[in-house]
């Protein structure tokens, strides 16, 4: 037997580093190489032909070769379908050397992610992704990032959709449209930084949770470092957007909570770590109870609270609607004022509560009936607390005394101690006096129930409710702040701020067709009153505009990633050596003498290696491309643009 099929039979023998389709997962075997990885140097020990190519004696102890064993898997033909082996026979090197053994280039974190999801549609797709380890020099870093070219733009309002004009500025010349940006988000938010840098009130994001259930399928290996990698990018930028007085909200659960809060603490500054919100978010039935013997049931999700500046920033507290026993439980004494006003409060009268509905007959099992008394008289209903910061000894300890803050300003005390009244905390809440308690850091009231279809859209997984995002913009903006949530997916928080009178910017690249945030907002627009619109009587109108950065290679990914067989995808690579931008360093006769090579291949394996050719600078086209004629920027596309970036002509 061949030595790598003996080497393929023996790891394959390892479940972690087996595809679900039965394949061996190449690219975990040279990682585990490389970390010297305990599980996988025993699983070569226990084969006799591997234990003696691999591993060579030093005074009778047994040293793994790594480098001969990541030679053979990356050098040799290593599996008749080595991607590896293949693609350094195309070209990917200069001067017979490998982009990653010279000196002049190095592998770039940020760019293992700028494919986002790699070549994902949809965020319910469950495939196994290919991961993009990108080799970029770092000249190129900037290209990537600069502000991109805008197409496609469209203005929705109450009359449907138009082509989109001139966009709306204030006084300052400032953008003021509501806006839905279509691409990748990273590169979305370097193109909003001339813009908006210092100008964002809050940012919402729920990002791909890296659950293993969710859009984010990376490769095992590589997990964590590229999940962090690709909210560390975005953060980043994210944070050159907020003003000194804003907000950062992330909602995420159990799996990156804990690795995001230190994320979080190293970009914005531990200092500026608010609280981390739990909040429920499921119920303790279903598939969740399958495993109760063994761990408790997951309910809740966590939201990690940052400010951009905290020593800036202020809060509008926000309070929910309670039972009158858990807002008013120590709330039992009763003022009987005896037709004496606030000047002779020394003649009022303290009863217990109990006593005075036992005598106003009311009945106490009548829940409702004694609601509404207490409702009523909760000007009378007290308790009392102690004000440590006050001397009170000079009043009569068994009388009402009235004590002056200033001329028009006053309080009262009793028993040597103030006088809190039920009515401080009766507040008007979904359009009703109620009692109410001031919003913690556990959030158990949000309704979680029939949200598949809140906004008129229908979305399966992951969508929030609109009332959790309302009170995160009420706790952290005014009317006109902008909210951005670069993640907007179905687009809540978009339809949550045009309904609060709250400027929007949401981006997103994945596909949702009639699902889409655009669906959403129009909806909107068009007075929907499903979620918050019901709760505040919404009666529809507003606008917004609609961009998309315009693609260039971006668009044969898609037409790879969408490619069913090897003859499409052959007509994609035909349609990419006349029309797309190649890396620099590929050989096009190298790629055409090992095209039969090529179509041996996995399909998987064919479209990841001609992503792999395809330059990602050139994913997008660039705002100093505008006018260059191999991008085939049309006059709509250049208005547009240089209206955006205020480019004078």
């Amino acid at each position: 037997m061949k030595i790598y099929e003996t080497l393929e039979n023996q790891l394959k023998k390892e479940p972690n580093y087996v595809t679900d389709c039965g394949e061996l997962k190449k690219w975990v075997v040279v990682s585990k190489a490389q970390n010297c990885d305990v599980e996988l140097i025993s699983l070569l020990l226990e084969e006799a032909t591997l234990k003696e190519r691999f591993f060579f004696e030093v005074k009778n102890v047994l040293v793994f070769n790594q480098n001969l064993f990541i030679q053979f898997l990356e050098q040799k033909n290593y599996l008749n379908d080595s991607y590896t082996a293949y693609k350094n026979k195309v070209g990917l090197n200069i001067d017979g050397k490998y982009l990653k053994q010279r000196n002049e280039v190095s592998l770039v974190w940020p760019f293992k992610d700028c494919i986002l999801e790699g070549g994902q549609s949809r965020e319910e797709d469950k495939r196994e992704e290919i991961f993009f380890n990108e080799t970029l020099a770092q000249d190129e870093i900037t290209q990537l990032l600069e502000p991109k070219v805008l197409t496609n733009a469209k203005r929705y309002n109450a009359k449907g959709e138009k082509s989109l004009e001139k966009l709306n500025r204030n006084k300052q010349g400032v953008i003021t449209d509501n806006l839905v940006i279509k691409g990748n988000n990273l590169l979305a938010l370097h193109s909003l930084k001339k813009e908006f840098s210092g100008r964002v009130k809050l940012i919402y994001i729920d990002p791909p949770y890296n659950t293993g259930n969710d859009g984010f399928k990376y490769n095992d290996s590589f997990n964590h470092s590229t999940w962090l990698t690709f909210m560390q990018n975005r953060l980043t930028v994210a944070k050159d957007l907020l003003r000194e007085d804003g907000f950062i909200f992330i909602q995420i659960d159990d799996d990156e909570q804990a690795y995001l809060k230190v994320l979080l603490d190293e970009i914005f500054g531990r200092e500026n770590f608010n609280t981390t919100i739990c909040v429920k978010m499921s119920h303790l039935s279903g598939v969740k109870m399958a495993h109760k013997e063994k761990k408790l049931p997951k309910i809740k999700e966590h939201i990690l609270m940052y400010a951009k500046n905290k020593n800036s920033v202020k809060l509008n507290p926000e309070y929910i609607e309670v039972a009158w026993d858990d807002a008013f439980s120590r709330y039992t004494s009763f003022l009987k004022k005896n037709g004496f006003e606030d000047e002779n409060c020394n003649m009022w009268e303290v009863v217990p509560l109990s006593q005075e509905i036992k005598l106003s007959g009311i009945d106490a099992k009548n829940e409702t009936e004694l609601l509404d008394f207490k409702m009523k008289n909760a000007d009378l209903i007290f308790r009392t607390s102690v004000n440590r910061s006050a001397d009170y000894t000079k009043y009569p300890k068994d009388k009402i005394s009235k004590i002056m803050k200033s001329e028009n300003d006053y309080y009262f005390t009793y028993n040597h101690e103030d006088l809190n009244f039920a009515s401080s905390k009766i507040r008007e809440i979904g359009g009703k006096l109620v009692p109410s308690s001031i919003v913690g850091d556990i959030w158990t009231d949000i309704g979680i129930n029939n949200l598949s279809n809140e906004g008129g859209v229908s979305l399966r997984f992951g969508k929030k409710p609109e009332k959790l995002i309302a009170r995160i913009v009420n706790l952290t903006t005014s009317e006109k702040d902008i909210v951005l949530d670069f993640h907007v997916g179905s687009g809540t928080t978009a339809a949550v701020a045009h309904k609060m009178n709250r400027q929007y910017i949401g981006v997103e690249q994945l596909e949702y067709s009639e699902n889409d945030c655009v669906a959403r907002l129009c909806n909107v627009i068009n007075g929907e009153n499903i979620g918050l619109g019901n709760l505040i009587n919404w009666p529809g109108g507003g606008e917004f505009a609609y961009l998309e950065l315009k693609k260039y290679n971006q668009i044969f990914i898609e037409k790879i990633a969408h490619a069913n067989d090897i003859k499409a995808l052959l007509k994609v690579w035909e349609e990419m050596k006349g029309k797309s931008f190649l890396n620099y360093n590929v050989d096009l006769q190298k790629q055409e003498e090992n095209i039969e090579e090529f179509k041996t291949l996995p399909l998987a394996e064919q479209k990841k290696h001609l992503i792999e050719l395809l330059d990602k600078n050139q994913l997008y086209v660039n705002l100093s491309s505008l006018n260059d004629k191999d991008f085939d920027c049309n006059e709509a596309d250049k208005k547009v643009t240089q209206d955006f970036y205020q480019i004078k002509i």
